[in-house]
């Protein structure tokens, strides 16, 4: 069996480990998962399971999306999406009709799957399948693009087609994940290279193991979240800040040192 073919594999071998640990730890921990008892099936299939599903399906979503936007230079234009969707967020706890919808919003922004339904588990993954035949189908041009801009195109690479293509499928990925989960930083920039030394720098070749590992990372947080013996449950998306900057820190180091070296 090839690499390529070994690396997702071992990657789906984990996404459904992480997903049936998922089911059986927790604040009480369940003997058996599978038990026919009316409660049983109540704290598995109707809460830990539309919990789980959820934070894999956003991770998924945003491992896809940070290793389809490595292949592009929009630096700047994040930097201002960014400084526009904060500006957005501050004046909806601004104009906040009532304290209980400040309290919404204020967890929205710390990102969380807790109390998700089979309603958010069906919007991730439409709004995920989207995305991802969006930035699939933009595959050819961004692995032109490793050669660079004048390359790509004097290849018959359509460079215009591969940016609309992956920033509407970044669009549709990002918007699915933020709308069930909240916001949630870090997943889309430490999938794609944690599993880059596996898969290599090809970004047509990085794209479903980044999703794959982006939806097993998001998964084990989320079960460390709740095994936490704290009062008040950690939310996803401070984790995933407290645990990705470092990373990031370590990532951005790394590519500072190769650059001075070279």
């Amino acid at each position: 069996m090839s690499a390529s073919l070994r690396i997702p594999l071992a990657l789906v071998m984990l996404s459904i480990a992480a997903l049936a640990a998922a089911l059986w730890l927790g604040p009480t921990q369940l003997a058996n998962p599978f038990a026919s008892d009316d409660i049983t099936r109540t704290i598995v299939w109707d809460i830990r399971f539309p919990r789980a599903l959820t934070a894999w399906l956003a991770g998924a979503a945003l491992g896809l999306t940070g290793a389809a936007l490595q292949g592009l230079s929009l630096v700047l234009i994040g930097v201002g999406l960014s400084s526009f969707a904060g500006g957005l967020i501050a004046l909806a706890l601004n104009l906040a009709p009532n304290p209980g919808a400040l309290a919404d919003l204020v967890n929205w922004t710390l990102g969380s799957v807790d109390g998700r339904s089979l309603e958010h588990v069906a919007l991730a993954a439409t709004l995920l399948g989207i995305g991802a035949v969006l930035i699939f189908a933009a595959a050819r041009g961004l692995q032109a693009l490793t050669l660079g801009e004048e390359a790509a195109v004097a290849i018959g690479a359509n460079l215009t087609n591969t940016r609309i293509l992956v920033v509407l499928g970044a669009a549709a990925c990002t918007g699915g994940a933020t709308a069930v989960a909240g916001v949630i930083g870090f997943v889309g920039i430490a999938a794609p290279h944690l599993v880059r030394a596996l898969a290599g720098h090809d970004p047509a070749r990085l794209l479903l193991p980044s999703a794959l590992a982006g939806g097993a990372l998001l998964v084990c947080a989320d079960i460390t979240v709740r095994l936490l013996p704290t009062d008040t449950e950690l939310k996803l998306g401070v984790a995933a800040a407290l645990i990705g900057g470092p990373v990031f820190a370590l990532i951005a180091a790394r590519l500072a040192s190769r650059g001075g070296d070279s």
